[in-house]
């Protein structure tokens, strides 16, 4: 397992580098940041000495040798637009982040494995089929489609809920069913599966012939091994979260990273992309390698080799 460890983090280190380097010099093609940062009628001299000040008078190459060696002393970068550290402007928006993909997550595997289940118990029957075809409905809509189609009937026609904005519960009510759709969607399509697998084999028809009840034959001996193929799916889900939380976040005016790297391609803030990027890419890695830890948890017949 130390050496699966290790394997992975070596890969994931190759991985990350390849990554900055690709967004550092991407970044750039934007164009440069101070026709944004100064005025059409600033002078030559203040054009020269705003490049000067922050290295953009400088090649490509020398720049990025010079973050290179600035993140090896761990400085991430300044933030043009936010006059602070890049990696603070990060870390501050990253709990919203985390708070809005931790409830979407609880709620869509939560409901996933519920639907799921019943659904294989008895296929075939009108639970199976509703559940079946909203779940495809919810994994196909467009995230940025559903988003503007739910401001438009629940916050403008019938003023139920905010447009934007963080605050209390109604505020939480939309993003979090428009980026739950894809994964709920999604998770009831491979539970189902699983489980319907899961109860057709030997193991389940053995507990039933001992008598066990159906409800401990549904939700411990056959879901439990359903759970793995659930696992491997919501991984990924959770992974990509961040994908659909741009959306998300920009639509809804959630003040989160996904937003904040938007702003700041915008913005030309060099330094909060790849500070975004970099703290995004390395905690994928770290959630990939737990990951497969929860495999082992969960099923102790595996082994990395």
């Amino acid at each position: 397992m130390l050496a699966y460890l290790t394997r992975r983090a070596v890969h994931s280190v190759i991985a990350l580098t390849g990554l900055v380097i690709a967004v550092f010099f991407l970044a750039r093609l934007t164009g440069d940041p101070t026709n944004l940062y100064l005025p059409p009628e600033a002078s030559r001299e203040a054009r020269e000495e705003f490049s000067r000040k922050h290295g953009f008078d400088r090649p490509a190459t020398e720049q990025f040798a010079r973050f290179v060696g600035d993140v090896l002393d761990g400085n991430l970068g300044f933030s043009l637009k936010k006059q602070r550290p890049a990696v603070e402007v990060v870390l501050e928006a990253y709990p919203t982040t985390l708070k809005l993909a931790a409830v979407t997550l609880l709620i869509a595997i939560s409901l996933a494995i519920a639907v799921g289940a019943l659904a294989a118990y008895r296929p075939g029957r009108v639970f199976d089929r509703v559940g079946s075809t909203g779940s495809l409905i919810g994994a196909s809509a467009p995230d940025f489609w559903v988003a503007i189609t739910a401001i438009l009937l629940f916050a403008e026609s019938l003023r139920w809920l905010p447009t934007s904005g963080t605050g209390g519960f109604p505020y939480w009510v939309l993003p979090v069913t428009v980026l739950a759709l894809r994964p709920f969607g999604l998770l009831v399509q491979v539970v189902r599966g699983a489980m319907m697998d899961a109860l057709a084999s030997a193991y389940v028809k053995t507990a039933r012939a001992k008598g066990v009840a159906e409800r401990s034959v549904i939700f411990v001996h056959a879901l439990r091994n359903a759970l793995l193929a659930a696992v491997t799916v919501a991984g990924d889900i959770a992974v990509g979260m961040i994908n659909g939380a741009v959306i998300v976040e920009t639509v809804f005016g959630w003040p989160g990273v996904g937003k904040l790297m938007i702003d700041a391609v915008e913005q030309r803030d060099f330094a909060v992309i790849q500070a975004s990027i970099m703290i995004t890419a390395a905690a994928i890695f770290l959630m990939n390698i737990l990951i497969d830890l929860l495999y082992v948890a969960l099923d102790p017949r595996i082994r990395h080799q």
